[in-house]
């Protein structure tokens, strides 16, 4: 990654040009050729370093409700949990842990009662149930973005 990479990422996770053609707004700022920025920002895609790019929304202020979750899950039924959990368009994350509750994840849905029922189809599909539902008390909200 050089510091052309660092700069376009700073800009996307920041600045993000609300215009029909972002990129080269971003390409402007560079100094640099739209298509450049384009195959850069491909680049780190396909290496993983970009996951996603796209709003973030509250949840809560769309009247969604979420919780995060965190299971017991013998290892030879991991893959299986996992796949299950993820199949749900929802969950926004999914993680293992170093815990007896060793796989954790979020996930969000239009109320309380299509929550529980995704909660309730994955115990049914997996035959695991110690799965604790924490929803949130309160929320606390960090800037995750990264000086480059």
């Amino acid at each position: 990654m050089d510091e052309i990479d660092k700069k376009i990422l700073n800009i996307l996770q920041k600045e993000f040009p609300l215009e029909e053609r972002p990129y080269l707004i971003v390409a402007q700022r560079l100094g640099i050729g739209e298509d450049d920025v384009l195959s850069r920002v491909q680049r780190l895609k396909d290496e993983g370093v970009i996951r996603r790019i796209g709003a973030v929304f509250d949840g809560a202020k769309l009247g969604r409700v979420s919780t995060l979750c965190a299971a017991r899950v013998p290892e030879e039924k991991v893959g299986s949990f996992v796949e299950a959990v993820n199949a749900f368009r929802g969950v926004t994350h999914n993680y293992r842990r170093g815990h007896e509750y060793n796989v954790w994840f979020t996930a969000s849905a239009e109320n309380e009662e299509a929550l529980s029922e995704f909660l309730q189809s994955v115990k049914d599909k997996t035959g695991l149930t110690d799965i604790l539902d924490m929803r949130a008390a309160r929320v606390f909200k960090i800037n995750a973005s990264f000086d480059l």
